[in-house]
């Protein structure tokens, strides 16, 4: 499995490989913007998209597939780890947020654990850096269950994962309106404060989304104050009006990416951020579109 390791100077990082290589690279703020595919390429595909593009930071999501570990021959898994080693892009797996992580009903419950057990296997396979994953959901009423259900399930992945060698990124997820029936879980800061201090574990870092945060009265600020940039392991970017969910392109809302960058590179983060919206193209062009946004790039 390929593991990043920080060093005192942002934006170096030192990238052990499968193959025993190490291998010193200085990143810009472009080249720690990257692009997460969501289902519409394999795992393979992707890597070879993001070394074609600049890209050093890729996360996909295997729902499109049987996310079978049986299902990658030795060759693919060969080609992939080459490929993530040769270009020196870092590869994320990201759970579908359908999948409900606070299951509680018979037989459904196990399968969501054989889901994420499934991730973990297939990304100590292929050698991925990170997998992102999610609270769950409940049903107004049902919420106390859900819950300590959410919990109990993440402590067991958190497990299972750090037995593989694999770093889990929990995403605090958005708001939903009042007048509906079915709530994320954890989206308030409490809530996401209450997961991490409850779950915490070496192996269990966070997925800062900002257009989340702002849906609060805390905002971008006041979460990334509250849990800092020491937890943070990637930051999701897209565009909103602050409100209800939407993954907009940057400038077709109003988050404001220029303060947001002072914020979070002025604590001395130095990790990824990982863009969700749109095509592919859309994307690429998003990237450029926010380097122009922030201010502080001279000295980034």
């Amino acid at each position: 499995m390929g593991i990043s390791v920080r060093s005192h100077d942002p934006g170096y990082f030192i990238h052990y490989r499968a193959r025993g290589e190490v291998k010193g690279v200085h990143m810009t703020l472009k080249q720690r913007i990257g692009v997460d595919t969501g289902q519409k390429m394999s795992i393979a595909e992707a890597v070879e998209w993001a070394a074609e593009n600049d890209v050093h930071y890729v996360d996909v999501c295997l729902d499109s597939t049987p996310i079978d570990p049986d299902g990658y021959g030795d060759d693919e898994v060969e080609s992939i780890r080459e490929t993530c080693a040769d270009h020196d892009v870092s590869l994320g797996l990201h759970t579908l947020s359908a999948v409900n992580v606070a299951e509680t009903s018979a037989h459904v419950d196990d399968a969501v654990d054989e889901y994420l057990r499934a991730y973990v296997d297939i990304g100590d396979l292929v050698g991925a850096d990170r997998i992102i994953v999610h609270g769950g959901y409940h049903f107004t009423d049902d919420y106390e269950d859900r819950v300590a259900a959410s919990k109990a399930r993440l402590t067991r992945i958190i497990e299972y994962a750090a037995d593989a060698g694999q770093t889990l990124l929990l995403e605090n997820h958005n708001f939903e309106p009042d007048a509906s029936e079915m709530h994320y879980v954890p989206v308030t800061l409490d809530e996401v404060t209450d997961y991490f201090d409850e779950l915490e574990a070496d192996n269990l870092n966070w997925a800062f989304n900002p257009p989340h945060a702002r849906q609060f009265p805390e905002d971008i600020d006041g979460y990334f104050e509250a849990l800092g940039p020491d937890l943070c392991g990637e930051v999701r970017l897209n565009d909103n009006h602050g409100d209800v969910e939407e993954h907009l392109a940057p400038g077709e809302g109003d988050l404001d990416f220029d303060a947001m960058f002072q914020l979070i590179e002025g604590s001395g983060y130095d990790g990824h951020y990982m863009l969700a919206f749109g095509t592919l193209e859309d994307m690429l062009e998003g990237r450029e579109y926010l380097l122009e946004e922030y201010s502080g790039l001279a000295s980034a």
